[in-house]
Parts: structure tokens; C-alpha cells; sequence
């Protein structure tokens, strides 16, 4: 048998082959291109043995190790997929020196698959392995796109209070307000403005719901203003509510995707009241197959959500808190999750008011309400059963 660890970065890999007696038998550095696959395949080959009888392993490293997974799934190798923390850990069982390369990595991992005969293996990406790929990537994209732009918001609203700062209180939508400052973006320009374009304007961005009342007095406001303005402030505020409309225009088309993937999927536990296609498409796609956890547990602390524990002689701690380490984006969905079926849902919501009851602060509820809803999630998912017949 023959034992390879990779240690995956951006630009080149590092790879170790030991046998069944941890005797080296290559170890070299390879490019993150079509290439560097071919001379690790080579040297896979140059083994003279089986494909059963050779096992791989690499660590869980996100988007840099998409390519190298699928070379080695699509040639019909078993791979193992490490979580960085097990390994990381392992590494400082081995030694007490703090030495970590990328040569040490791949060592270690090709040791691990000696030390943890029973490690997953996969020999190929299914249907399924490739959707909650496809899922994961664009809920962390859809993510990332929803922060970029609240920071966008919150630079709008700064421009706004300088420019026109009466203004937001006469809007209840922020498109309609969005829609009106692109066209006049100042209030010297509201002010000075056509009274009969100020209305049309209003009424498309409104659909109808402003009417000539509206930009009378949005025009008084202007005239009115203590709002200061100058040229770069205009260009600013311009060019943020294009990129804002770009960025709501994007996402929207993400959520058509997301939908289409999470209609193939059909999962259960969008059964849950509270829990929409958004947060069920991040918590699909960052567990990705249930089978990979034993227990529900297994999913906490994988999301970073399980207590820590400190014992020591005699000494045990009487708080903990959570690791927090782990997937933040399942973490993020989860404690959302469980937010809002504590709120429409009846079972989660007797079941904070019971904690709340207890004295427990809030967000420590909620944290048993997550326990809880992860429990759920696992029982639907792994049953294929709808929330509504279990607890009937």
C-alpha cells in the first residue's frame, strides 16, 4: 500500500509518498497547472500498482483545492478530503517542535491515512458531489456580494446626509429614493428642477404610488435644505447607486440559480417555518453530504458551534463558550435560522421562551435553539421526512 499527501496553495503543491513502513518513496513539488497534474500522475503510475492499493490525501482548502480534487477523482484514485483542524492537531501530536512546512504538511498528511485507516474515501465526483459544489460556491459568492453591499448602503447614506439630509424621512423605499437622486443627484438640482419631470421621475420610481403632491414637496425640502454638495460628492453619489443597482441586480440572478439547484435537491428541511431558500441553500451546501457526520453534533462542531470544555485536576470550568471555528458561512445561516423559527415556528419558539425563562441571556437560548434545529435538520435530511410529520 501506498500512502500520498498533498499539501495544497495557490501557485504549486507539495507532495509525499511513503508505504506501509513510512519509508519515502517520492517527494517533490508540483504546479498548480495542467502540467504539474501530469508529472503527480506520472509519478502515481511509476508506483506499478494498483489504483486500490494507493491512497491520497489533502486538506479541505477551499477553492485551491477544486482542481486538484477533480484531476484526482477524474483519474479514479481514492482521496480523502482532510479538515485542516484534524490535521493540524495530528501534526502536534507527532512532535513538540512548532515546525510547519509545506513539505512537513504533506508528510503528515500522508501519515494520517496510515494512522486513520477508517478516513472517507471517494473515487469519483457524482451528480450530487458536483450540485452542492456548484450550491456552495454560489451561496459564499451571494454572501460576499450581500457585505459588499451593505458597506455600499452605509457609504450612501453618509453622502446623503451631507447633500440632502431632509430627504430620507420623506421615503419609506430606499429604491424610490435611489431612483430619484440618480436622476437629481443634489438638492440644488431637486430644487431647480422642473416641477413636471420631478414628478414623472417620482412616479415611475415610485410605480405609481408618488403623485405631483410628493414632488411638490421633496421640492420645498430642496429649496430648504442645509444639505452642502459639490462636484465630487455628486460623482459619488451617482456611481454608488449604480454599483447598488448592479450588485441587487446580481444577486437576483444568484437567487434564480440557487432556486433552480435547490429544486433539484428538494431537501426537507425548507419544511421548517422559518427557514427559506436562502438560509437552507447555505446550510445544504456548506454540511454537503450528510453521510460525512455521524450526529448532529458532528454538524455543531463543524460549524464551530459546539462549547468548549477546560478541566484540569480539579478544576472545571463553570462557562464555556463556543469554539467559533469551523464554517462561518454555516455558522452565519444557522443562528439566522434559528432567529426566525423562533419566531414562526411553535415548536422553537416554546422552546427559547423556555430558556428565556430559565434566566439563560439571549443569544445563549438561541444557541439551544441552533442544538435543537440542527437535530431537526439532520432527523429531515437523513430520513427524507417533512418537519410537519415529525411532529405530528
Amino acid at each position: 500500500m501506498f500512502y500520498i499527501g498533498i499539501d495544497v496553495s495557490k501557485d504549486k503543491h507539495d507532495c509525499f509518498c511513503c508505504n506501509d513502513n513510512l519509508q519515502p518513496v517520492f517527494q517533490f513539488q508540483f504546479n498548480n497547472d495542467s502540467i504539474g497534474f501530469n508529472q503527480l500522475f506520472e509519478a502515481i503510475k511509476s508506483l506499478d500498482s494498483p489504483f486500490g492499493n494507493i491512497k491520497i490525501a489533502l486538506e479541505a482548502t477551499g477553492h485551491y483545492s477544486y482542481n486538484i480534487t477533480s484531476f484526482i477523482l477524474d483519474n479514479s484514485l481514492p482521496l480523502a478530503i482532510i479538515n485542516p483542524l484534524h490535521s493540524n492537531l495530528f501534526r502536534k501530536s507527532l512532535s513538540l517542535r512548532k515546525t510547519k512546512t509545506d513539505k512537513v504538511d504533506a508528510c503528515v498528511l500522508a501519515r494520517m491515512l496510515i494512522a486513520y485507516p477508517d478516513l472517507k474515501f471517494s473515487t469519483s465526483l457524482d451528480d450530487n458531489d458536483i450540485i452542492l459544489s456548484e450550491l456552495k460556491s454560489l451561496t459564499r459568492f451571494r454572501l460576499s456580494l450581500v457585505k459588499d453591499l451593505s458597506k455600499l448602503k452605509t457609504s450612501l447614506s453618509r453622502i446623503i446626509n451631507i447633500v440632502f439630509p431632509e430627504i430620507e424621512k420623506v421615503f419609506s423605499s430606499t429604491n424610490s429614493l435611489y431612483e430619484l437622486l440618480y436622476n437629481f443627484p443634489s438638492a440644488k438640482e431637486i430644487a431647480n428642477a422642473h416641477l413636471t419631470k420631478l414628478t414623472n421621475v417620482l412616479i415611475k420610481a415610485s410605480k405609481g404610488h408618488f403623485s405631483k403632491e410628493k414632488a411638490v414637496q421633496i421640492k420645498e425640502l430642496a429649496q430648504n435644505t442645509v444639505g452642502n454638495s459639490s462636484y465630487a460628492l455628486t460623482l459619488e453619489l451617482k456611481h454608488t447607486i449604480k454599483l447598488i443597482n448592479e450588485y441587487n441586480s446580481s444577486i437576483d440572478k444568484i437567487d434564480k440559480e440557487i432556486t433552480t439547484i435547490m429544486d433539484k435537491i428538494a431537501s426537507p428541511i425548507t419544511s421548517i417555518p422559518g427557514i427559506g431558500i436562502t438560509l437552507a441553500s447555505i446550510i445544504i451546501a456548506e454540511i454537503g453530504n450528510f453521510d460525512n457526520f455521524d450526529s448532529p453534533d458532528k454538524i455543531l462542531a463543524f460549524a464551530g458551534m459546539s462549547p468548549t470544555i477546560y478541566q484540569s485536576g480539579k478544576y472545571v470550568a463553570s462557562s464555556a463558550k463556543m469554539e467559533k471555528r469551523g464554517s462561518k458561512a454555516l455558522r452565519y445561516a444557522l443562528y439566522n435560522a434559528a432567529r426566525l423559527t423562533s419566531i414562526y415556528c411553535p415548536v422553537f419558539k416554546e422552546h427559547l421562551a423556555r430558556k428565556r425563562s430559565q434566566g439563560k441571556h439571549f443569544n445563549v437560548a438561541i444557541s439551544h435553539v441552533v442544538k435543537k434545529l440542527v437535530r431537526a435538520i439532520y432527523h429531515l435530511q437523513t430520513k427524507n421526512e417533512l418537519f410537519k410529520n415529525v411532529i405530528n
